[in-house]
């Protein structure tokens, strides 16, 4: 959203979302899965989803990169945050 409206209030959502799951997930050498997400301090689980690299944190350097990086006007993300230029640009 924020890369659509310019609305710095997603960008700041987006940072609050990411320092959250880094508190949670942060491990001695990498991030966990977590058990319970519905509770106040979830269990970490002795796993990393492949989703967290290959695609959370792929968004979350998109929110916080140059909009340069990836022209939204040139190109589309699939839902695993693979770009894919635009058949009409």
């Amino acid at each position: 959203m924020y890369r659509l409206t310019g609305d710095l209030a997603w960008m700041d959502k987006a940072w609050d979302m990411f320092k959250v799951i880094e508190k949670h997930t942060r491990t001695e050498y990498a991030s966990a899965a977590l058990d319970d997400i519905t509770m106040m301090k979830p269990d970490q689980l002795d796993s990393m989803e492949s989703f967290w690299l290959a695609e959370t944190l792929k968004y979350f350097y998109l929110v916080f990169s140059d909009w340069e990086l990836c022209d939204l006007d040139e190109w589309v993300l699939n839902t695993e945050a693979h770009p894919l230029r635009r058949a009409d640009a």
